[in-house]
C-alpha cells in the first residue's frame, strides 16, 4: 500500500513495521532519521494537492493532531482516511493495532508487544502531584483525557488539572503551581529546556522529559516507562 501518514508517532509506526509503504510525511515526521518520502507540509497546514497527487491508497490522520478541514478536503478527492483517536495508554494499543494488522494487513510487529509488556503492571516509580505544562505565551497545561497524562499517572505522577474541562487549558502563570509538587516539561510540542521554562517554578523539582516517549504512540513506547521514569526520579 501507498501511505501517507500526517500524524508523526504514527509515521514512525509504520516506517518501522512496513518498510517502503510511506510516501509521504509532514515536516515534523523525524523518526525515523534518514526517511525517504515527500514532505508535505505540516500537522495542520498539510499541502492537499501534494497529497493527493501522490495518489496514496490510506492518509493516516489523529483527530487531535491534524484539522477536520483539511481531512474533508482529502475525503473529497476521493482518498480513504484513516483517524485515530488516542486519549489513553490502551486507546493508542487499539488503534496501532487497528492501524498495522486490520488496516495495512501486516503481522503484528514485535514492537507492540514489547510496548504492551514494558507497560503491563508496571509500579509507580513515585507519588507525586504534578502539573505539565505543554505550551508557554500563554500558559498551556495538560487537563483531562490526554494520552501524556495517563502515561505520568501511571508512573505516579498525578496530573494536578486532570478534572479540569478542558483538554489543555490556558492557565495563569501564577496559578500554575497550585498544589502541585512536581513540574514536568516535555521538550515537545513547546521545546522547554533548563534555560527556558524551570525558572518559572522557583522552589519546585522540575523533570525535563522527553516529548518523543511521553506524547508518541509508537515503538518509542517500549522504552519510555524506563526512559520517563528515570526523569521523574531523577527531579
Amino acid at each position: 500500500m501507498r501511505v501517507v501518514s500526517l500524524v508523526p508517532s504514527l509515521t514512525e509506526a509504520v516506517a518501522v513495521s512496513a518498510p517502503g509503504a510511506l510516501v509521504g510525511v509532514t515536516d515534523w515526521c523525524t523518526h525515523p532519521a534518514g526517511l525517504e518520502a515527500r514532505r508535505i507540509g505540516g500537522t495542520k497546514n498539510p499541502d492537499v494537492a501534494a497529497v493527493v497527487g501522490l495518489r496514496p491508497d490510506l492518509v493516516i490522520a489523529n483527530e487531535e493532531e491534524n484539522r477536520a478541514p483539511d481531512l474533508a478536503a482529502l475525503r473529497a478527492a476521493g482518498l480513504r482516511v484513516l483517524v485515530t483517536e488516542v486519549r489513553d495508554l490502551d486507546g493508542a494499543f487499539r488503534e496501532l493495532d487497528r492501524l498495522l494488522v486490520r488496516e495495512l494487513g501486516l503481522a503484528r510487529p514485535g514492537w507492540l508487544d514489547a510496548a504492551e509488556a514494558a507497560w503491563e503492571g508496571l509500579a509507580p516509580v513515585g507519588d507525586w502531584r504534578a502539573v505539565v505544562p505543554v505550551w508557554r505565551r500563554p500558559w498551556m497545561v495538560l487537563g483531562r483525557d490526554t494520552f501524556a497524562g495517563d502515561l505520568l499517572a501511571r508512573l505516579g505522577a498525578r496530573n494536578v488539572f486532570a478534572g479540569h474541562a478542558e483538554r489543555y487549558p490556558r492557565v495563569p502563570a501564577d496559578g500554575l503551581a497550585a498544589d502541585c509538587d512536581l513540574v514536568v516539561l516535555p521538550d515537545e510540542p513547546y521545546r522547554f529546556t533548563r534555560q527556558d521554562g524551570p525558572e518559572a517554578f522557583p522552589g519546585l523539582p522540575v523533570a525535563l522529559v522527553s516529548g518523543r516517549h511521553l506524547t508518541w504512540y509508537g515503538p518509542s513506547l517500549a522504552e519510555a516507562p524506563r526512559v520517563l521514569g528515570e526523569a521523574l526520579r531523577r527531579a
